[in-house]
């Protein structure tokens, strides 16, 4: 029998018991692995943590390795989501070194975050035995954050707001100028290192600074 989805009086659908089910087996599993590591991380303890069988774990996900690549998967997909979508579009009003520092300071508030910089160091210790979730989160993280910078950075220099030759390249430098250091201090350093709002503001402030110095319009 198919489990049917019921509406909500706001008109907004619930989840099913199962997707419920889904749900709470993924939250237990972050939070699990997480701690744990890879190999300190078993199925009875995720079908402890979130209150259900593990035939129900293996029913939702058929191994370990399946509901880990899951775990990755989502979790560098939705930090990507939050960087891209609560930037709004450039206005021609702006000052674009102001819209970049926002941009910078968006970026670097969602990656510098403990949970994903646990995930970034859980991920690379397992690079040699899931050497795609690596790829995955190259590609969904710092990957496709270049990427939307290049495009943007097009746009930028044909209404002759920067001088680029090569959006592709501009973008890698805007991209590691800003995250480069505090990335690095807090992945091997652990979360005493994140830096504080202001400081992290400044930081935005100065890469877009170097950044304008070496692509803005003379």
């Amino acid at each position: 029998m198919t489990e049917v989805t019921s509406i909500h009086p706001s008109g907004t659908a619930e989840p099913s018991r199962s997707e419920r089910k889904h749900r709470a087996i993924l939250d237990a599993a972050t939070e699990v692995f997480l701690q744990n590591g890879y190999l300190g991380t078993n199925m009875d303890d995720i079908a402890a943590r979130s209150a259900v069988s593990k035939q129900t774990v293996y029913k939702h996900f058929e191994s370990k390795e399946a509901l880990f690549v899951e775990i990755v998967t989502s979790m560098v997909s939705v930090a990507g989501d939050r960087v891209h979508s609560q930037i709004p579009e450039f206005q021609d009003s702006e000052d674009l070194a102001e819209y970049l520092s926002n941009y910078a300071y968006q970026q670097l508030t969602v990656v510098l975050t403990p949970r994903l910089m646990q995930l970034r160091r859980l991920v690379i210790g397992e690079v040699s035995r899931f050497p795609e979730l690596a790829k995955v989160l190259y590609e969904r993280g710092p990957k496709r954050a270049m990427t939307a910078l290049a495009a943007s950075f097009a746009v930028f220099a044909e209404r002759g707001l920067l001088e680029i030759e090569d959006p592709a390249i501009a973008a890698s430098h805007f991209n590691w100028l800003v995250m480069a250091e505090p990335v690095n201090q807090v992945m091997l350093l652990g979360d005493v290192a994140i830096p504080k709002v202001e400081a992290l503001r400044r930081h935005a402030e100065q890469g877009v600074r170097v950044f304008m110095a070496a692509y803005g319009k003379k």
